[in-house]
C-alpha cells in the first residue's frame, strides 16, 4: 500500500500544492481542512483524477478532540500513517503589539503552535517504534518571520512561528532513535491566499522589490522542499530548518 501523508490546511496554498505533489510521488494523501470543504474536495478530486488516493478530513487543529477524531478516521480508512505536514496556520491584520488583544494572541498560538503540537503528538503515537510504529517523517511549516520579527505587522505571528522552530528542534532530538525525522521549512514571502486572509491581498507583489530574487515565491516551490524532506532522499536530515526565502 502507498505511504500515507496527512497534510493539515491542505485545501489551499502551500498545503494544496504539497498534497498534489506528494500524490504524484506515490503517497496516499489525507487532506485536512477546517471550514472550506469545497477547496479540500477539489484537491482530492484532482489527486483521484490523476490516479492517486486521497481523502478529505475535517478538523480544527486547535481543538484536541477534533484532532483525535481526525486521526482515528485516518486509522479506520488507511490503517497507517507515514508522514505529517503541519501546514495549517493563520495570520491576522497588521497591528502593533500595543494594539493587539489577548483573544488575538490566543487564536494565533492555538492554531499555529498548539495545532502543530497536537498533530505531531498524535503522529508520534502512531509512527514511533516506541509505540509499535514503523517510523516516519514530520515537516512543520514555519515562517522566516520568526527571524525578522515582523515588527509593525504581526509580531504575534512571528512569535508563534518562533515557537514552531524550537518545537521542531526539540521533537527531532526526542524521537530521532524512534524512526521519526522532524524538520521544518520556513517560507519567505509566498504568493498565496494567506495574505488576503490578513487583509493584504497584494502584499506579496508589493514587497517583491525587497527580495533579492525580486519576486515572491510560489506554493509549488515550498511544496518541493516539503516533499523532499519527507522523502528518503532526506534520510540524514532531522532537526533541520530550511529557509526558502528568495534570499530575504
Amino acid at each position: 500500500m502507498n505511504k500515507l501523508v496527512l497534510i493539515t490546511g491542505g485545501g489551499r496554498g502551500i498545503g494544496a500544492a504539497t498534497a498534489l505533489l506528494a500524490a504524484r510521488r506515490g503517497y496516499a494523501v489525507a487532506v485536512n481542512y477546517t471550514a472550506n470543504s469545497l477547496a479540500a474536495d477539489e484537491v482530492v478530486r484532482q489527486i483521484r483524477a490523476e490516479g492517486g488516493m486521497a481523502l478529505a478530513v475535517r478538523a480544527d487543529v486547535a481543538d484536541e478532540a477534533q484532532v483525535e477524531a481526525m486521526f482515528q478516521q485516518i486509522d479506520a480508512k488507511f490503517g497507517r500513517l507515514d508522514a505529517l505536514v503541519n501546514n495549517a496556520g493563520v495570520v491576522d491584520s497588521t497591528q502593533r503589539v500595543d494594539e493587539q488583544s489577548l483573544a488575538r494572541w490566543q487564536r494565533m498560538f492555538a492554531i499555529n503552535v498548539y495545532g502543530t503540537m497536537l498533530c505531531a503528538r498524535a503522529a508520534v503515537r502512531r509512527m514511533s517504534t516506541r509505540h509499535g510504529g514503523s517510523g516516519g517523517a514530520i515537516v512543520n511549516v514555519g515562517s522566516v518571520a520568526s527571524i525578522h520579527g515582523a515588527a509593525g505587522q504581526y509580531v504575534d505571528y512571528a512569535a508563534a512561528k518562533g515557537a514552531v522552530d524550537v518545537f521542531t528542534l526539540g521533537l527531532a532530538r526526542e524521537v530521532a532513535t524512534e524512526g521519526i525525522r522532524v524538520n521544518a521549512v520556513r517560507p519567505g514571502i509566498i504568493d498565496t491566499e494567506i495574505h488576503a486572509s490578513g487583509g493584504q491581498p497584494g502584499r506579496a507583489q508589493r514587497l517583491a522589490p525587497q527580495i533579492p530574487l525580486q519576486r515572491p515565491g510560489t506554493a509549488q516551490e515550498i511544496a518541493n522542499a516539503i516533499v523532499w524532506l519527507l522523502s528518503d532522499e532526506a534520510s540524514y536530515a532531522t532537526g533541520s530548518i530550511v529557509d526558502i526565502t528568495g534570499g530575504r
